[in-house]
């Protein structure tokens, strides 16, 4: 068997931006969902009050994907435990991803710590496969190895009491968001997660994620992979560790984002709005990475 690969990009190129608009295009193309080759979704939360269903389902409705990878923590039972919260729009999630497994979307979830109860269903139920992890192969020949990340967060496998009282903390500055954001759009401010702003400014949070991050990038190359996958911490980002690239989808609780890849392999993290309008608009895509060529080896 043969594999293929691309050369290593060089660093100085690895991150671009770029805003989609769309010019005389009329109402009904516009509604016209935009099909990837892959999606990535991770860390919705279903289940919390903190969860942006209405991004989400925004994101869903306006595109299709050949392939969508759901990366942990869709359902957050952590949370259902303390009490139940399930409004409709969270149940129209569960729907949608449903409704595009049966339309031909390959759907493959990967559980993670707050919704490990799942591992007990590995295997595959007709469009839908449930694993521990995957290996995914691009259009251009990278290997990427997909995780949640949980499996890697020293305190989530060894001080359980200590995570889920991490979790109630951050439930709890989840919780002034809407107030804040309230007031904020009041004056005509766009979005501002407390939560977020006070995970990049803990010194100890933003080393946390700088070692998690390197962490996850090290533990891919036993796989013999291009590239590593995850969710887990919320915090989404393409970067290059050596000859590892680290990619994170985000969450769908403060940064509303998530990975595509496009039919030539290039991967974009793809960051849509809290507040979405009643009129579709394009997703802002934030960072890429574009394959330069690729070679057989």
């Amino acid at each position: 068997m043969q594999a293929s690969t691309f050369p290593r990009r060089d660093s100085t190129q690895i991150f671009t931006a770029q805003q989609r608009f769309s010019f005389g295009k009329s109402p009904e193309q516009l509604l016209l969902p935009r099909r990837y080759r892959t999606g990535w979704i991770s860390d919705t939360h279903l289940g919390t009050r903190g969860c942006n269903a209405t991004a989400l389902l925004d994101f869903l409705r306006e595109n299709d994907f050949e392939t969508l990878y759901v990366v942990g923590d869709l359902i957050d039972i952590w949370s259902l435990r303390r009490g139940i919260y399930w409004p409709q729009d969270h149940n129209d999630v569960i729907q949608k991803i449903l409704r595009k497994a049966r339309k031909g979307t390959r759907v493959i979830y990967i559980p993670g710590n707050h919704d490990e109860l799942v591992t007990s269903f590995f295997g595959a139920y007709g469009n839908i496969d449930i694993k521990e992890n995957a290996i995914h192969v691009t259009a251009c020949g990278e290997r990427i190895l997909i995780i949640h990340g949980h499996e890697l967060d020293a305190v989530v496998q060894n001080v359980k009491w200590l995570a889920f009282a991490g979790d109630v903390g951050y439930q709890f500055l989840l919780s002034l968001n809407p107030l804040i954001n309230f007031v904020r759009r009041r004056f005509g401010l766009g979005y501002w997660s407390l939560s977020a702003y006070a995970k990049r400014r803990v010194k100890d949070a933003v080393s946390f994620i700088g070692k998690f991050e390197a962490a996850v990038a090290h533990y891919a190359e036993r796989y013999q992979v291009d590239a590593v996958l995850c969710g887990h911490i919320h915090s989404p980002a393409i970067r290059e560790f050596g000859k590892v690239t680290y990619y994170n989808c985000g969450d769908w609780v403060e940064s509303c984002s998530a990975l595509v890849e496009g039919d030539d392999g290039s991967i974009s993290l793809v960051k849509c709005d809290p507040f979405p309008a009643s009129q579709p608009t394009a997703s802002r895509t934030i960072d890429s990475l574009r394959p330069q060529g690729m070679s057989a080896r």
